[in-house]
């Protein structure tokens, strides 16, 4: 690793630690084990209140799902949380101690959040296995990882991911030639390389087979526990696989919150969304 690159990490993760020992403001409720806390969130785009008064609590260990038409806030809030986007006002912590609206995108990351977009994006030239070394690295560049020797540790973990993705047969295959849901759930394996304490899956099923749904199913519940996880999916089928508890966003807030049963059974969410 260059100098440069090292003070940079070193930074950021003295800056991580730095925020770890400010004191919290005395109205942040860290009664529960809350592991994301978001309070009074508001966005607004162009004069267009995206988010509203956004109130959201993920628990340490938790599978939760959210649902909710198109233009709900659903991007947006993630946004937020990431440090893609900056609120007009509100609170975001992680942790009960990392006050997220004071880090950038890098420092978030490092501290633990990783987020998986739609769309799959791997090295499609690099193997299974190349793939997910890469996600482990400092070093983000190609070659010099390439270069780089592994301890028998960093294999272990890389060997670890492959088989909970359900990849290690396919681990000296070309990224390029996996299906559609073999790439969602290799960039999964990439972000836990990372040992992210919260996922957040934007849509993971769109566009796989019903045999590649179901075993995504099966992957993100086998997360829960050990990570945090957020899906927001719109496939309602795939919702009902999986979620344990489900909020329902609308119009940038918090419409109902539950159990699927709960949430599906509700008149608010039938008018808004399930019933179009």
């Amino acid at each position: 690793m260059r100098p440069v690159q090292a003070l940079r990490k070193f930074t950021r993760r003295d800056r991580v630690l730095e925020f770890l020992t400010k004191p919290l403001p005395p109205d942040v409720d860290v009664s529960h084990n809350v592991i994301l806390y978001l309070d009074d969130l508001n966005k607004s785009f162009d004069g267009f209140k995206v988010i509203d008064n956004l109130n959201l609590y993920i628990e340490t260990g938790e599978l939760r799902c959210i649902i909710g038409p198109n233009g709900a806030g659903k991007s947006t809030m993630m946004d937020i949380i990431t440090g893609k986007t900056r609120p007009d006002s509100g609170q975001a912590w992680f942790g009960q101690r990392l006050d997220l609206l004071r880090m950038d995108e890098p420092e978030i990351a490092e501290a633990g959040i990783g987020r998986k977009f739609q769309k799959p994006t791997v090295f499609e030239n690099l193997s299974v296995f190349q793939n997910l070394e890469l996600a482990m690295a400092q070093d983000k560049r190609v070659w010099p990882l390439l270069a780089a020797r592994l301890t028998g540790e960093q294999r272990d973990l890389i060997e670890e991911v492959m088989h909970l993705i359900g990849l290690q047969a396919l681990s000296a295959e070309p990224a390029g030639k996996l299906s559609h849901g073999q790439k969602q759930w290799l960039e999964i394996g990439m972000l836990l390389m990372q040992k992210p304490a919260l996922l957040l899956v934007d849509e993971p099923v769109a566009g796989m087979t019903h045999q590649e749904m179901e075993r995504t199913a099966e992957l993100l519940t086998s997360l829960a526990g050990k990570h945090s996880v957020v899906v927001v999916e719109h496939d309602m089928d795939f919702v009902r696989s999986i979620a344990r508890k489900v909020t329902v966003l609308h119009q940038g807030s918090v419409l109902a919150e539950g159990s699927m049963a709960e949430v599906q059974n509700d008149p608010r969410v039938v008018e808004v969304y399930l019933g179009g």
